[in-house]
């Protein structure tokens, strides 16, 4: 990676799957507000939920989720009668007809670590108190330790039709150095549970970074996950922060790839997925020919939220669990990250939330042009903010910003349209920073760019 690309790639920037990002909620988010949200939901509003599972059976360690591994089982199952009370206390808040929710995510931590009668008994409660259009996606995050062929027909039971595994790398040396043994036989067998109970929709997450990982064998996991032909493949890179995960200290310094390595691994990634029949999606998602991603991004419907790329089109997102965030018309709202605070809401009777953001106008504004790069690389922002009543003069400062990304070949300007071109996908977020109003470059504050 030459210099130019360097200074980039080192730098601190939003994932963007949310415009204002997380770093503009505040503290102490009023609750009549969250309910006056909610109350104003349209009666014909369609509806995605997500719970958050924060427990997992060991502890990985490369981790960035808000997850903890629990002494006893007590712990989760006590969560659960929680989490089941903050749905029915939630429900009555929402106006409208059952059978709205057109996308149902478990994601954590591991949702299969909970008993299969506890995920059940979750998804009753979103049945029950919200109701699931036809046709609603139902999915799940595993790990593929301890998946048996009675939890996928047990999954299949529930009515789950998608399954995402945490893959991450096949390679056994890295394993060891991230606390996550689970050869490639066992991810292949779990894919075939999967499908022969009947879910015939499979993702796989892949991480390049890790410890120990060389461009050889980052390309060699891509092949052999593409080779288990999972309808989608995600690459994230790895996240080093030890002062925020005390877990990842037990990953050394000395074992993690340097900047070039890691442009140079998620490249190597990127090519072998794209020869072995996938096409790319915006920063880091890869999709089979004939997956419904593939024709959002063809017919320019695809969507970026809190999950990643999604084809997810409901007006509302419901987010349950702690930490869990909330997506609705007029701002996001997240639940206490503080798991006493979080349960200690629920037994008095109270809201979960404890911050949020209100959108205005020029929000959702540079919102639209954000998620627009995201997904597709390209977008014209002056048409985007005429469409909602601002001046070209608006974006002026965005324009400027741009101007020495342009230079050095993170996008161009062809008549009036920021082009990403797909050689720079890598670097997209740095180019949506131009249009972030909030933005501030500070160390340690959002994940590098590469």
């Amino acid at each position: 990676m030459d210099a130019t690309l360097k200074k980039y790639a080192t730098a601190d920037v939003p994932r963007y799957t949310s415009y204002p990002t997380a770093v503009q909620f505040s503290e102490g988010f009023d609750h009549r507000t969250w309910k006056d949200w909610l109350a104003a939901l349209d009666e014909d509003a369609t509806l995605s939920v997500y719970v958050h599972i924060p427990f997992c059976e060991k502890m990985c360690w490369y981790c960035g989720c808000h997850t903890t591994v629990p002494n006893t089982y007590d712990r989760a199952e006590r969560y659960v009668q929680r989490l089941l009370r903050e749905i029915e206390q939630t429900a009555p808040l929402v106006n409208g007809p059952k059978g709205r929710v057109t996308h149902f995510h478990f994601g954590g931590g591991t949702p299969t670590y909970l008993k299969e009668e506890h995920l059940a008994a979750i998804v009753a409660a979103v049945r029950d108190h919200f109701g699931f259009a036809e046709g609603a996606e139902i999915a799940v995050e595993m790990d593929p330790r301890g998946f048996t062929p009675q939890k996928a027909r047990a999954l299949a039971d529930m009515g789950f039709n998608r399954g995402s595994f945490g893959v991450q790398d096949f390679n056994p040396h890295v394993q060891e150095l991230i606390n996550r043994i689970q050869p490639y036989d066992q991810v292949a067998r779990c894919v075939e549970d999967l499908h022969k109970a009947g879910i015939a929709s499979v993702n796989f997450d892949l991480i390049y970074g890790l410890p120990g990982q060389t461009i050889e064998s980052v390309r060699e996991t891509a092949r052999l996950a593409a080779g288990l032909g999972p309808d989608r493949i995600a690459v994230f890179g790895y996240a080093h922060v030890p002062w925020f995960k005390r877990h990842q200290k037990m990953i050394r310094d000395e074992d993690l790839p340097d900047i070039d390595a890691r442009y140079e691994q998620a490249l190597a990634m990127g090519e072998a997925l794209c020869a072995n029949g996938y096409r790319a999606i915006g920063l880091d998602h890869y999709a089979k020919e004939g997956d419904s991603m593939i024709a959002a991004l063809d017919n320019g419907t695809l969507r970026r939220n809190f999950q990643g790329y999604t084809v997810d089109p409901a007006d509302a997102l419901l987010g349950f669990g702690t930490s869990a965030i909330s997506s609705m018309p007029q701002g996001f709202a997240q639940s206490s990250r503080d798991m006493a605070k979080w349960a200690s809401a629920i037994d008095n009777g109270e809201l979960t939330i404890d911050r949020g953001v209100a959108y205005t106008d020029e929000d959702l504004m540079r919102a639209e042009i954000i998620e627009k790069l995201m997904c597709f690389l390209r977008v014209r922002p002056d048409e985007i903010a005429e469409k909602h009543g601002f001046p070209e003069a608006a974006i002026a400062e965005s324009w400027e910003k741009l101007k020495p990304l342009q230079a050095d070949g993170l996008c161009r300007v062809e008549d009036g349209e920021v082009i990403v071109p797909d050689e720079r996908r890598l670097f997209v977020r740095t180019v949506c920073g131009a249009f972030d109003a909030y933005y501030k470059p500070r160390p340690n504050r959002h994940a590098k760019a590469i």
